[in-house]
């Protein structure tokens, strides 16, 4: 079985309580199970506050459930060293964010945090995600924080892939997107995910962007996988009220 045949994230039986507005515990997750794979963009899509971020942050071990397994190749993520796995799943959050200094600064950041030698401007490794994220080589001297937010974005995709990660998690890639900027992210993320092999994680309101790139879907609500299969399908014809209701929904109600 090829690595594209395979199961590289699973979800299995998840559950997380986090706190409420007045103090109280409230369950944000209940009883997730799903598997991603290798060479496909998986989206979830779902209203606000039904647990699509919290659930991406788990896979990311940067909250740990109360409930259930999560595995990234086949391991319990609960047995690995934090840092080490996120050398595997790398997480580009909502608001791209850009470090101090030039996109090349930017795009050294991880190494240097690990302390190992980072890239040179004229290595292949810059040179690799420049192309795969579509940014011009002569950004690579501009200070990060004076790109546009469509620019930060992909700078934000640039320093995610570098370090060469199995799995890319993706918190609402196009919220601060303008139409045709985010048809561009969302033509870069599948030239990318399939040129790659990587297994493509993304949390999105934008069903645009969803119809376009994912290959599987499911939907999220009140802490729930209310339908899932492949995006195609279940997108044309979903079997929930929930789902048909979201998707009648104008597709500028979320920012």
């Amino acid at each position: 079985m090829s690595r594209a045949d395979t199961d590289m994230v699973t979800v299995d039986s998840v559950s997380f309580l986090g706190r409420s507005a007045d103090g109280g515990v409230v369950k944000l997750l209940d009883g997730i199970s799903f598997a991603a794979k290798a060479g496909e963009i998986t989206a979830i899509i779902g209203p606000s506050g039904g647990g699509k971020s919290t659930l991406i942050r788990l896979i990311n071990r940067l909250a740990d459930p109360s409930e259930g397994r999560i595995e990234v190749g086949g391991t319990d993520i609960a047995t690995m060293d934090p840092l080490q796995l996120r050398r595997m799943v790398a997480l580009v959050p909502q608001k791209p964010f850009m470090f101090e200094g030039t996109v090349l600064d930017n795009l050294q950041m991880p190494f240097r945090y690990r302390h190992e030698t980072p890239p040179a401007a004229q290595s292949g490794e810059v040179a690799e995600v420049l192309a795969l994220a579509r940014l011009d080589r002569e950004l690579l001297e501009r200070d990060g924080r004076s790109l546009s937010l469509g620019q930060q974005q992909r700078v934000g995709v640039a320093r995610a892939l570098i370090t060469k990660p199995q799995v890319l998690l993706l918190d609402e890639p196009t919220s601060a997107l303008d139409r045709r900027t985010s048809d561009g992210l969302a033509a870069t993320l599948r030239e990318i995910c399939h040129g790659r092999n990587l297994t493509m994680i993304m949390v999105t309101h934008d069903l645009r962007l969803t119809e376009k790139v994912a290959d599987y879907c499911f939907y999220l609500e009140a802490g729930r996988i209310l339908e899932q299969g492949r995006a195609a399908e279940l997108l044309a014809h979903p079997a929930s009220m929930e789902l048909k209701r979201f998707l009648a929904e104008p597709a500028d109600q979320e920012v």
